[in-house]
């Protein structure tokens, strides 16, 4: 099995993704979801990420944006990855010229399996727990033995989020084996503020397995 691929998720400080750049981490995430503790604005795209190194993926999360939003975000040129957690559908999803991941929320193995058939060219899967309300980041694990049935039945790329820490992510890389995983909560010292600590000791545990 090759290296795990890590997502930092949540990033509202350009030091702490460059932190997690340094550290190993293959992408580094920020959220233009106005509802979410861990927003930030289009425009600040540039000053997180402007100086990573080209080979760290640089990802934008949006929920049910407008077209305009994820258009500023592309024109930024500083976003390689396009992350939806909303019902956008997928032409929605292709039509930034942009490789795109896309979000389930687990419910049930048929649920999400139907789910992931309506995104045949998403670049990602990932997998988080269904809460009712909520598009994603509960930082709330979910049954990960559908997961691993999920990662068996897929063709894509699938990511494994909700309620990941550096305690548990050993177990759950055995388990369902999956492309890579992705933690914001988890590596945390407050909302949106990452502890490099964590930062290392989640990416470290995840590679060594």
């Amino acid at each position: 099995m090759s290296a795990i691929w890590t997502k930092i998720c949540g990033i509202t400080r350009a030091e702490d993704a460059e932190t997690a750049a340094r550290l190993g981490a293959d992408a580094v995430g920020l959220v233009l979801y106005s509802a979410s503790p861990r927003a930030v604005a289009v425009d600040q795209c540039q000053s997180l990420f402007g100086n990573l190194p080209a080979e760290v993926r640089r990802v934008a999360l949006f929920v049910d944006p407008a077209e305009a939003l994820v258009r500023q975000a592309v024109d930024s040129q500083c976003i390689d990855l396009l992350q939806f957690h909303g019902s956008e559908t997928e032409d929605f999803c292709l039509q930034f010229d942009l490789p795109y991941m896309k979000a389930v929320r687990v419910r049930d193995l048929e649920q999400a399996q139907a789910e992931i058939e309506n995104y045949p060219a998403a670049e990602k899967i990932l997998l988080d727990k269904y809460q009712e309300n909520v598009p994603g980041g509960t930082g709330k694990q979910f049954d990960w033995s559908i997961a691993t049935k999920l990662v068996l039945a897929n063709q894509q790329a699938i990511v494994l989020a909700g309620g990941l820490s550096p305690d548990n992510v050993q177990a759950a890389i055995r388990q369902v084996g999956p492309f890579g995983v992705d933690i914001s909560s988890g590596v945390e010292s407050a909302p949106g503020v990452k502890d490099p600590e964590l930062i290392k000791k989640f990416i470290e545990l995840s590679k060594s397995v």
